[in-house]
């Protein structure tokens, strides 16, 4: 029997993840699809509609997933087809305006479909698309929607994360398809297609953006032309002008106009910060013409900056911060990539914070929008890291298992799997894509777009693209392994050796970050996912082994270092996953496998000796 969470076992198939799915920018008129698909497999030349289909699949659930209803690997030699009937009578008149279709994520590419007639095409097994299906809608019909999808895993460059075909260790279960939310709603002939918010440095104003969408694609920044909006809109606001009006608490503290793509500067009185300490967003509301969308942001600021002895830290809101951070991988043993629930998210994010953590590293993955919302209004920084592919294994070795060492060119693209040209222009672009979905998220402070080596290419000049496009965060270029010196913190993984500070690394002109260790392993009876037992450290046998072993490493090891420069932690890591049982939770997270007292004050120790 599969291990299942409680959310898992309590899902309701005709109600499965409701929630709007993006909550920074949010509208009434919508519609979710997910749910009970037709499915079927077949070769993957077959590019027409099969005659005959397999059976039923929970969609956003991989056809890998327990609570897919399928459990049946997708392999590169096969198609997986998808097929749903749905109506937009309740939507509104197609004919005032469009009609979108949204999907969160689908694994890895996929052709649309509908009444039988091309929608688009999407690459790209983790970032959202819209496709304006206005025109291929049938009136007063039940429409058809068929999504085909293919998803080579571990045999491609793609991007991947974590996933392999065969599993074991630190690689786990590949899973394809659609994994996120799929969803319609209605916009007028204008729309508002984002909204950027950026705090000021001065954390008593923000910039903010509107970009417009209209039925012949995305206005990028010219005004759009008046009289394009049709009567019935008294608002005063037509599509050549945006209304921004913010509130704090519901009383509103700033109001302005601006042209879409043109940025509008509003002055914040009485500026409340955000932090972990007070997650403080205030509610935004953005009309143009007679779109209307909610939204939110949060006042805070990020940065390197030397504290009063001279340590490289990590600031927030201009002063140092120290970033007690757990790797978060993002699995679910019923669910895998997908949660099974809005509140499961919630709990990871929750424990986390319970437990003294101030920051979760989003480990090779992007979550639902969701997941950021629930750390924006929690109070959880984020270090988050774009998706690495590459062919091969996509590792170039480590030379040497000395901490901080083993750096070598990462020109020698080869060695780390990243000889196809193309392959590193896809990563380039879904850097681009991850950087403008994530810009706006106020708990996100970290760029980390390279793990040991996975993938790796050009990483001093990524960093450097990755400045331009968002020069509000810190970026960890290089995270464990091979440094070529660029971004803000020199990152360290060190497992089982005795881990301390050393004089190279505190001349470093970065932050000293140690970006993964621990990964102590305890595994639970009852709460595994096999019988297998992987970790990064020690192998125990108790609670109170672990307990033991997690305070003498923090007690001797860390906290030293913390007085001595360091300036984050990355503990490896939430929960079990897979053969991994080197969680704090179990993959079930039905167990926390240590005193939560005891975690928060090892956590609190470390923030102590920020200031000490």
């Amino acid at each position: 029997m599969a291990l299942k969470t409680v959310w898992g076992e309590t899902l309701d198939p005709g109600n499965v993840l409701p929630e709007y799915p993006r909550p920074q920018l949010v509208r009434g008129n919508w519609s979710s699809l997910n749910g009970s698909w037709d499915y079927a497999f077949t070769p993957a030349g077959h590019s027409e509609q099969p005659e005959a289909w397999d059976g039923k699949i929970l969609v956003p659930f991989s056809p890998e997933a327990p609570l897919s209803g399928v459990e049946r690997q997708l392999q590169p030699q096969e198609a997986l087809w998808y097929r749903r009937t749905f109506s937009v009578s309740g939507l509104g008149p197609a004919d005032a305006g469009r009609v979108l279709l949204h999907f969160g994520a689908v694994d890895q590419s996929c052709a649309v479909t509908v009444n039988g007639r091309p929608a688009g095409t999407h690459d790209g097994g983790y970032l959202p698309f819209s496709l304006d299906i206005t025109d291929l809608l049938l009136p007063g019909q039940e429409q058809e929607l068929v999504v085909r999808v293919l998803d080579g895993s571990d045999t491609t460059g793609a991007s991947r994360g974590k996933q392999k075909l065969e599993r074991g260790g630190i690689w786990y279960t590949a899973q394809s398809g659609i994994w996120q939310t799929v969803w319609l709603e209605t916009v007028p002939p204008t729309w508002i297609q984002d909204v950027v918010m950026t705090p000021l440095a001065s954390l008593d104003a923000a910039d903010f953006t509107v970009y417009a969408g209209t039925a012949a694609g995305v206005d990028t920044g010219q005004v759009v032309a008046p009289g394009t909006v049709p009567d019935g809109n008294h608002s005063g606001i037509g599509a050549d002008s945006a209304e921004i009006v913010v509130t704090a608490d519901g009383v509103e503290v700033a109001r302005g106009t601006t042209a879409p793509g043109e940025p509008l500067r509003l002055q914040v009185p009485r500026p409340r910060v955000w932090s972990p300490e007070d997650p403080f967003l205030y509610s935004v509301s953005v009309r143009l013409g007679q779109d209307t969308v909610q939204s939110y942001f949060g006042l805070r600021t990020f940065g390197v900056g030397r504290d009063g002895r001279g340590h490289q830290r990590l600031l927030l809101n201009g002063r140092p911060y120290f970033h007690a951070g757990v790797l978060d991988q993002g699995y679910w043993p019923d669910g895998l990539y997908t949660a099974p629930a809005d509140a499961a998210m919630v709990h990871d994010i929750q424990t986390a914070k319970d437990l003294g953590f101030t920051m979760l590293r989003k480990h090779i993955k992007i979550e639902p929008l969701r997941w950021y919302y629930h750390c924006d209004r929690l109070g959880m920084l984020v270090w988050q890291d774009l998706v690495n592919g590459g062919l091969g294994n996509g590792r170039a070795p480590e030379l040497l298992p000395l901490p901080g060492r083993g750096s070598r060119s990462d020109r020698r693209y080869a060695k780390f799997g990243r000889s196809d040209a193309a392959g590193r222009e896809t990563f380039r672009r879904e850097m681009r894509e991850t950087v403008e979905l994530l810009r706006s998220v106020p708990s996100l402070a970290m760029w980390v777009p390279f793990n040991e080596g996975w993938g790796q290419f050009d990483a001093a000049a990524i960093a450097a693209e990755l400045r331009d496009l968002d020069p509000t965060r810190g970026i960890d270029h290089a995270s464990g392994w091979h440094d070529q010196g660029a971004g803000d913190t020199k990152s360290l993984h060190v497992y089982a050796v005795h881990f301390h500070i050393r004089k190279r690394w505190q001349r470093d002109p970065r932050a000293i970050v140690l970006s993964e260790y621990g990964g102590f392993s305890l595994p639970v009876p009852g709460h595994t996912w096999n019988s297998k037992v992987f970790g990064y450290g020690k192998t125990l046998h108790s609670r109170q082994e672990l307990e033991r072993a997690f305070t003498e490493l923090h007690r001797t090891q860390i906290e030293p270092a913390v007085g001595q420069g360091l300036a984050a932690t990355v503990y490896t890591q939430l929960s079990d996953v897979e053969d991994e049982v080197n969680g704090l939770l179990t993959y079930d997270r039905k167990i926390l496998k240590l005193d939560p007292g005891m975690v928060r004050e090892v956590n609190a120790a470390l923030v102590r000796g920020l200031s000490a």
